[in-house]
């Protein structure tokens, strides 16, 4: 007799119980299932720190906040999602808030060698953040070294696109801010660079 292996079924999920989970349980949350987060890599979180920095100056003139990975974001009725970055400039978080309801200004994803998570940043989130109603979508790629910039008109219209990889960027709806992108990527080279360990 051939006993046959029922695939169980993964638990659905509400926001508010992914909002609350654990810090040490990780993942998104899409059509109310908990899906595996890329893990961060040290290039990963040192682009990351640069492009907080980046815009942190910018968005302090402006009253804007720059809010860093953990952030949990509602991006649909069942699904969630923890940007790189994110920025918020009129419609603000409060903030206790475990799951933010507000619409960021701009969200950014630095993408990961896997073709995997690639696409989840270039297609799937794509369409979650302007579903969300972001204006701005950013998606940083290490590996070749650039930027797309994406805006969003509408939560239906297709996104207008750029793409930069050296000099100085000046994206469109942040007047003022000039992102030098040589010296991200001369970060990067420095923090490859070996080094010799100091001796005690």
């Amino acid at each position: 007799m051939t006993s046959m292996r029922v695939a169980k079924r993964p638990r659905l999920m509400t926001l508010t119980e992914w909002s609350v989970l654990d810090e040490d349980v990780e993942g998104e949350l899409v059509d109310g299932v908990l899906e595996e987060e890329e893990m961060p890599t040290w290039l990963h979180e040192i682009v990351a720190a640069w492009l907080v920095m980046a815009l942190g100056g910018w968005a302090r003139k402006r009253r804007a906040f720059v809010a860093s990975s953990e952030l949990k974001i509602a991006v649909g009725p069942r699904r969630g999602r923890k940007p790189d970055v994110s920025v918020f400039v009129d419609d603000m978080p409060a903030l206790g808030d475990a799951l933010v309801r507000a619409k960021p200004y701009l969200v950014i994803e630095v993408l990961s060698p896997r073709l995997r998570d690639q696409r989840r940043d270039r297609v799937e989130k794509l369409k979650d953040y302007r579903a969300c109603g972001a204006r701005h979508y950013w998606i940083v790629d290490p590996q070749l070294r650039t930027i797309e910039l994406y805006a969003f008109a509408s939560r239906t219209s297709r996104p207008s696109a750029e793409t930069v990889s050296e000099g100085r960027a000046r994206p469109r709806g942040f007047p003022g801010l000039s992102l030098d992108l040589d010296d991200l990527w001369r970060t990067i080279d420095e923090a490859a660079a070996p080094r010799r360990r100091s001796r005690r």
